[in-house]
Parts: C-alpha cells; structure tokens; sequence
C-alpha cells in the first residue's frame, strides 16, 4: 500500500544549509523550515537522516520504443549511428502493440526505481501504421501515476526523405504526440535538412506543441542545421520551447565559427541535450587519431547561460547495448567526458539531471518550494559531491506527496577486503 507523507524531515537541501522540514499538504509542499536540530521523525513523516533532498530526476531523452531489443535481429557490430538504425528498420518491421508496451513499461519501471518521475521518449514515427506510436499513447495513460511521460513524434529516417514523412508526422501530432522531433542530418541532403528543420517548427508553433531536435547527430564539421534551429526559434520567439538534442558536431566546429554561432544561441534561448554515454560510444568512428569523441560545448554552453541536460539517449538497444537506468551513472560519464570535474561545477551537477531537465521539458510546476507539487528524491549523501562519490540508488522517491520507492541506506565503501 502506498505511504503517504505529512512531512519529510531531516533534510539538507540543494545551495541551503542546514537541516530543514519540508510540510506536504494535499500532495503539495505547504512549508519548507530551518531545523535548529535533528528531529525524531513522527508517524507518516519520512527521516531524510541528513541526506541530501533533490527534486525528482528527468530523463530528458529516451527512446522507449527501442529499450530492450539489443541483438535484436542482429548486433550493431560497427557500433555506428547508422548501422544503429539499420538494426531498427529490420526490428521495426516486427513491432506489435504489445511488444512496444511490455518493454517501455518494464523501462519505465526501472527509471522510477533510480527516481526518475520525468521522461520524454521519442518514438518514431517512420511507420505508417504508427504501430510504436499508438503503443506509446496507452504506456502514457498507464503510467501516469508514476512518471510524466513526454512524446516525441520522431521521424527516424527523415521527414523529406521518408515516403509521406510529413503526413506521418501531422498525423502523429493529432493523434496525441507532445514534442515535434527532427533528423536534419539523416536527411537525403543539405537542403531537405534545413527545409526539414523549418517546416517541423512552424508545425509545433501552429499546433502549440514543443519541439526536439536530433540535431547534428554526426562528426561533420559541416553539419550545422543548429543554426537553422536557432534562427527559426529567434523569429518565432519560441526558444524555450525548442529543444536541440547531441549537437555532437558542435564538437569539430572551429572557434571562429562557433564564436558567431554563440550569438545566435543566446539570442535564441534553445535548451540543449547531450548524451555523454551514447554519443562516446556512437562518435568518432570514422576517424583516426586524433580523434573525436562526439560530445557537445557542455562547459562552453552552460558558461553562455544556455540550459543544458544529460539524458541516456538509450538503454539495451540497436545503438546502446547496455544501460542500467542510474543517472547518476549518466551524470558522472559527463562530467569526466566535458572536463567538468572542478568543484564548483561538481557541486552544481545534479543541475544537469533534474532543474536543466525540466527547463528542457518545459515543466512549469518543477522543484522544491511552497506551493509545488511533492516530487523528490532523498539521495544518498549530504552534498553533491558525496552523491556523485557512491552512485547509489536513491534511499527514497516521493511523488505527489506519497511513497514509491522506499530501501536502506547502503556503504559504498562496504565489502572491501583490507
């Protein structure tokens, strides 16, 4: 039987010290006070016991249509993008309504266990049957008591390119898909990219949706459709609302170009998304030494001001074969990756899974303070620098002011033999 909460007490708090009680009323934060002292926890009050409280992880960029169908028909032995997709297309063909459901909510089930109560899944929708994404619409409904789930309409292999790629796409919007994806690099050529990129805003800005962008998604210095996107989202004013997802190409730009480009990015307010496992794995491989590793400009961009997340990207697929759900394991891959290991970007990083996260989603109710809806997590060390040290699973998840997931406090430090 769910727990449900009165209070949570005993907590430190992200950029606060101290111990603080956080007071839930009608699932919500009613009041958030200073402890002088450790308290003895009351019935239907959960004892934090000094650890630190976060609002609720958000996985910003998943693809739950594919999780779980690693080797599938086969293996992506080249470890590439595109042999990744090639994999897809076969599996594609064998989807069925149940298959699609049976695996996302096993995914989704995992990520509520690690604290995750945010997702935005692309789905794509270069099918058209739009067997994946009708599948998606019932795991949204389903799930909804312990995850927000995002849709994308994702357009896997093109919009221009594919066969009615545009109907598909209008179609998966009426259907009921939240966000409007994009693949400009996958596309035929330089011109349907960008044609591509200009159209699937225009479509989210008539029909009130968001937008999400896989947006230079390769090693090609020339590959810049984000300029594109950054102007469309200026002239419609709608950057908070425009997501570009990788930007692994961002990361072979020459200074000089990427001085010019900064500009516009600020102008435009995009948020930005980089999958530090994937596109390690992914990138890169078409070169030799030196080589690159796919990554986006994190430090650069969050120095611009610019929101930026870490997301998984996938989890046990044709382009990812592993993945366990932690994000705190996601989390610390990038920082290593984008040489963020300073102590002041240390102490910031939770950032990067959750407040960046829901500014990319466009969460309006987000975060720990009065009158906001009780989601958190009580993680596993007082500060975030203890956090990121252990990587433990979260001693506790609270949504809307009940109980999901409760476990005890491990040792990361336990078992060693000295």
């Amino acid at each position: 039987m769910t727990e449900h909460l009165d209070a949570i007490v005993n907590a430190r708090l992200p950029k606060h010290d101290g111990l603080h009680r956080l007071t839930i009323t009608g699932g919500r934060f009613a009041e958030i006070t200073a402890q002088t002292d450790r308290v003895a926890a009351r019935a239907n009050e959960l004892d934090a016991d000094g650890n630190l409280v976060t609002p609720a992880f958000v996985e910003p960029h998943i693809h739950l249509d594919a999780a779980m169908t690693a080797g599938e028909p086969r293996w992506n032995q080249s470890g590439t993008l595109f042999e990744g997709i090639e994999c897809w297309s076969e599996r594609k063909a064998t989807l069925n309504h149940e298959d699609v459901i049976s695996r996302a909510t096993r995914t989704l089930k995992l990520f509520a266990a690690h604290g995750i109560q945010y997702v935005r899944t692309h789905v794509d929708v270069t099918d058209p049957s739009l067997t994946a994404l009708k599948a998606m619409l019932e795991v949204r409904e389903q799930t909804a008591s312990y995850v927000d789930l995002q849709i994308v309409a994702f357009p896997q292999e093109g919009i221009w390119s594919f066969p009615n790629g545009r109907d598909l796409m209008e179609e998966a919007i009426r259907l009921g898909a939240d966000v409007v994806g994009g693949i400009p690099h996958f596309e035929f050529t330089r011109d349907y990219g960008a044609e591509s990129v200009r159209w699937l805003v225009e479509l989210a800005y008539k029909h009130d949706r968001l937008v999400d962008v896989h947006c230079d998604e390769i090693d090609d210095p020339e590959s810049r459709f984000l300029e594109v996107l950054a102007a469309e989202a200026l002239r419609l004013d709608y950057g908070s609302r425009v997501t570009a997802s990788h930007t692994c190409a961002m990361g072979t730009y020459n200074n000089a170009y990427c001085s010019r480009l900064f500009r516009l990015l600020k102008k435009s307010g995009l948020r930005f998304l980089s999958m530090p496992t994937e596109s390690l794995h992914l990138q890169g491989r078409f070169d030799g030494y030196p080589k690159p590793r796919g990554l986006t400009r994190v430090p650069e961009l969050l120095d611009a001001g610019l929101k930026v997340a870490f997301g998984q990207d996938s989890i046990r697929d044709p382009w990812y074969p592993i993945g366990n759900g932690n994000m705190l394991r996601t989390l610390d891959v990038g920082l290593h990756a984008c040489h963020m290991l300073g102590m002041s970007q240390i102490n910031r990083s939770l950032e990067l899974i959750t407040d960046n996260g829901a500014a990319a989603l466009d969460l309006k109710e987000y975060g720990i303070a009065k009158g906001m809806p009780a989601r958190c997590i009580v993680q596993q060390g007082q500060t975030p620098y203890e956090v990121l040290l252990g990587q433990r699973p979260v001693l506790a998840s609270v949504r809307d002011g009940k109980v999901l997931v409760r476990r005890e406090a491990t040792d990361y430090e336990a078992g060693l033999l000295l």
